[in-house]
């Protein structure tokens, strides 16, 4: 092969060496954020065993303004790691019957919470993964929405049934909230769940994953 000949084929490779930079580049980057992903949803389940459970922030479905008021209006309610009722930071007297009910519930909520986190991991890797192309395919597909029609479709068909999932276990945790609430008097006012939360959970997770 003559110079001539050789420079000519630098010349028409160069285009393909950057791109196969820039796509190691992207790839790396993609690699980065697939484990920065697993390490924060990690960090949050173990913050789920470890902290005080919150009470003021369990609902479902969309809040209109009268009930988030109603919410803002209670004193911060919470169950610690040990079973114990916090009432705006003071603990409430409760029995052995009373704190197996507390910690049964805690681990109930703390079951949903992780598998809506699982859930959110999933929709997370989904999108990583559904962007881990070459760099033409993920330029075309950004300016012809083709990449967003594929996270979506991705998310519908993979993460709506195990959010639903969720949704079909919240009678079982009503049922808890009034038993808890029955035996214990000052967790009535955060045994908010009624019987037509599922059925708003479900149409809320349709509407909200409908593909486009």
């Amino acid at each position: 092969m003559n110079r001539k000949h050789a420079a000519i084929l630098l010349l028409a490779l160069s285009p393909l060496a950057a791109q196969a930079s820039v796509h190691d580049e992207v790839a790396s980057d993609l690699a980065d954020a697939r484990q920065e992903v697993r390490s924060e949803m990690a960090q949050e389940r173990a913050r789920l065993d470890s902290e005080n459970l919150s009470l003021d922030g369990l609902h479902v479905g969309k809040d209109d303004k009268q009930e988030a008021a109603k919410r803002r209006s209670q004193p911060k309610g919470e169950i610690t790691p040990k079973g114990d009722l916090l009432v705006d930071g003071k603990a409430v007297a409760v029995d052995a019957t009373q704190r197996r009910q507390l910690l049964d519930y805690r681990a109930q909520v703390i079951e949903l919470a992780k598998a809506g986190i699982d859930a959110g991991e999933h929709a997370a890797l989904l999108a990583i993964d559904a962007t881990n192309v070459s760099l033409f395919h993920l330029i075309v597909g950004g300016l012809t929405g083709s990449l967003e029609r594929r996270v979506e479709a991705s998310v519908k068909r993979d993460i709506q049934p195990a959010v639903l999932r969720i949704c079909r276990q919240l009678p079982q945790l009503r049922d808890s909230q009034q038993a808890l609430a029955a035996s214990v008097p000052e967790f009535r006012p955060y045994a908010t769940l009624d019987d037509d939360d599922v059925e708003d959970c479900e149409n809320d997770i349709r509407n909200d994953l409908a593909t486009r």
